[in-house]
């Protein structure tokens, strides 16, 4: 019984492909479905006026991993505005934070480093041991430190965030949201611009040695200044980022990447995207819902997930690759509530007296800050960019090298000769860049199921089709069963 309604649904699904419905799978980026992945989740606002252009499990709580440091060097923004700390003072290393695990600077306890030599290490290295070394020196103790952390979370309307550590190391208890780390990355370049650089910077000296900054965007050439990257086994591969081009700034955050390299791509597309919306707009195409404009790209497609699992944490290489950073448990990821905000809340720069002096923050479930209806300055961009960042750099399209013919099984050794003329069908789409990319991203989640078939894209009047041809009717069949098995949408098709 259960087979004979699973092939009337793979029926159903074949007849909506063929007829070129609007019919993608469950999510256009792989890497990032919601229904693969749990621990995605994603936003893209604009930094000036704070409007949502995209959101998707935005309000949904997960692990920050190191985009923590953004708020332990907010606080340290602040300090350093009010006079209270200055960028020259000595900061002697506690045996605490020379006990941290990596990535970190790895000064012994007792050393001293400046708090600017200290703020660079943590902005560009990541470094868990001067993140704390900073806590100390401006709270006293990181326990005090984090509890300021979480009261300036309550004032800039994080609902969803709570923190307990100063530098990111996973601790059950400490959750945010994509939406809230948006509001965070905005806050940042608004209240304290005049340090904002700190998060673009692609290098930094320091003892004879040279280190890279982790955010692989920054170089690209596309308008990328800063913001910050994470990762823990539990988290995966998180990014804030924000890019001016022609004169307006957009803020991406992506939680839950698989990998650094999927992560940087799915940031870059979302924001090409989020350009796309501004650039049209600004030509007086009238844009009034942004979501449904990435939507009809392939982002954000799919119904929403229940609850996830608990994620476990475990020693393995932290963000990008420079050392070991999780420890322990991490989140649990809850349901995003009914209604969204289609605004950022504001940050105490735009609050009245009051509402800046919040210091609790809300019960874990409580329902997000309403919209708010204050405008961000008007010179946010103009205080933080001289002129539009204009670069434009395509990204690359190299096509992977193939295997030697020496090393290749009997199966690869002549790809381009058909084993048959059944094709497998995994979407129709209206632009043909997402069905090449589409058919990509399949190939490299099922190259096994595929090493035989060539990748096609097919004009079906105005749909794309995205085909892998050349198969068996055993191997297209076989094929498409175990996508079906990872949820992705497909189709078998036989010989004309």
């Amino acid at each position: 019984m259960i087979a004979f309604l699973r092939r009337g649904l793979f029926a159903v699904l074949a007849l909506s492909l063929v007829l070129g419905a609007n019919v993608r799978p469950i999510e256009a980026q792989t890497a990032y479905s919601a229904q693969e992945n749990s621990r995605y989740a994603a936003i893209v606002i604009d930094a000036a006026t704070g409007e949502v252009l995209f959101a998707r499990n935005a309000d949904s709580r997960r692990y920050p991993a190191s985009l923590t440091k953004m708020m332990t060097l907010y606080l340290t923004f602040e300090a350093l505005s009010q006079g209270k700390a200055n960028v020259n003072d000595v900061l002697t290393i506690s045996p605490r934070a020379a006990s941290q695990p990596p990535s970190k600077l790895g000064l012994a306890a007792g050393q001293t480093i400046t708090l600017d030599n200290a703020m660079r290490a943590t902005a560009v290295r990541s470094a868990n041991d001067m993140a704390l070394a900073i806590g100390e020196h401006i709270g006293g103790s990181e326990a005090r430190f984090t509890n300021m952390m979480t009261q300036k979370a309550a004032q800039l309307g994080m609902t969803q965030t709570r923190y307990y550590t100063a530098n990111g190391l996973p601790d059950a208890r400490q959750v945010t949201s994509a939406r809230d780390q948006a509001i965070l990355a905005r806050a940042i370049m608004r209240d304290f611009p005049q340090y904002y650089s700190y998060f673009g910077l692609h290098d930094w000296a320091y003892n004879g040695r040279n280190y890279r900054n982790t955010n692989g965007l920054l170089p690209t050439g596309r308008g990328y200044d800063g913001m910050k990257t994470g990762y823990t086994n539990a988290s995966g591969y998180n990014l804030a980022a924000s890019a001016v081009r022609d004169g307006r700034r957009l803020i991406t955050v992506v939680l839950g990447g698989r990998s650094t390299a999927s992560r940087n791509a799915h940031v870059a597309e979302l924001m090409d995207t989020g350009f796309e919306v501004e650039r049209r707009r600004a030509q007086g195409e009238r844009i009034q819902v942004a979501q449904t404009f990435f939507e009809q790209r392939g982002f954000g497609v799919g119904s929403a997930i229940a609850d996830a699992p608990i994620a476990y944490a475990s020693v393995n290489d932290d963000e990008d690759g420079v050392g070991a950073e999780s420890t322990a448990v991490a989140y649990t990821a809850a349901p995003a509530p009914a209604a969204l905000p289609t605004r950022v809340a504001p940050a105490p720069s735009e609050r009245a007296a009051s509402q800046r002096a919040a210091a609790t923050l809300p019960p874990i479930g409580s329902t997000p800050a309403a919209s708010a209806t204050s405008r961000a300055p008007r010179n946010v961009t103009a205080s933080l960019n001289g002129a539009p960042a204009n670069a434009a750099v395509a990204p690359s399209t190299t096509p992977r090298r193939s295997a030697s013919s020496a090393t290749r099984e009997p199966a690869r050794a002549a790809p381009r000769t058909p084993a048959g003329r059944w094709a497998v069908q995994v979407g129709a789409f209206r632009e043909e860049k997402v069905a090449t990319d589409w058919l990509t991203e399949v190939n490299r989640r099922f190259r096994d199921q595929f090493a035989t078939a060539e990748r096609n894209v097919q004009t079906a009047g105005d749909w794309y089709r995205s085909r892998f041809v050349g198969l068996t009717e055993t191997g297209a069949k076989s094929a498409c069963e175990a996508l079906a098995a990872r949820r992705v949408t497909c189709m078998v098709i036989g010989p004309d």
